[in-house]
């Protein structure tokens, strides 16, 4: 009879929010989504790979994203956001868990997001070293309402799932 599998389960969420300025590009799961407007931030801005670090980072309570690559230190000045997913992807893998799978919701009126959801997803997809298919993207309206309604900035929210094997017996 084949050992008894038993696993750690956990889940984490994040969020990040960015006002929208003119000019630039704006990136999203590494994806350009929008030209002549930019997420004001520290680093390159892309909300969707800030919430998501901290959503897997919180899950293997590994700390949040601002303690690995803090805002006080000049040499993350306009940093890739994709580059720190990965990163937090290598700290939670070292502390033995695997992504699961991600599910990512970008509140906003612009830009829309269902032109690049397939672009977003496969980017991620690999950020995580998982399937696209264990990525979810969803954008959402604030249906003119408050900050976001009135096309100022977006917010995303981001849960993810880590595993890890702590399976009794030898295979």
């Amino acid at each position: 009879m084949p050992p008894e599998r038993r696993y750690v389960i956990r889940a984490g969420t994040g969020y990040d929010s960015h006002r929208i300025d003119s000019g630039g590009r704006m990136l999203l799961g590494g994806v350009e989504v929008a030209k002549g407007m930019h997420l004001v931030a520290h680093s390159d801005g892309d909300a969707i790979a800030h919430a998501l670090t901290d959503a897997i980072l919180g899950a293997a309570a590994a700390g949040d994203i601002g303690e690995m690559f803090p805002d006080t230190d000049p040499a993350n000045r306009d940093g890739n956001s994709m580059d720190m997913l990965v990163a937090a992807v290598a700290r939670v893998r070292q502390r033995g868990f695997v992504i699961v799978n991600a599910d990512v919701t970008v509140i906003t009126e612009r830009p829309k997001l269902s032109p690049h959801r397939d672009a977003i997803r496969a980017s991620l997809a690999a950020a995580l070293q998982v399937d696209p298919e264990a990525v979810s993207v969803k954008g959402k309206s604030n249906e003119g309402m408050g900050w976001i309604g009135r096309g100022e900035g977006l917010a995303c929210m981001a849960v993810a799932t880590i595993a890890s094997d702590i399976s009794t017996g030898a295979d």
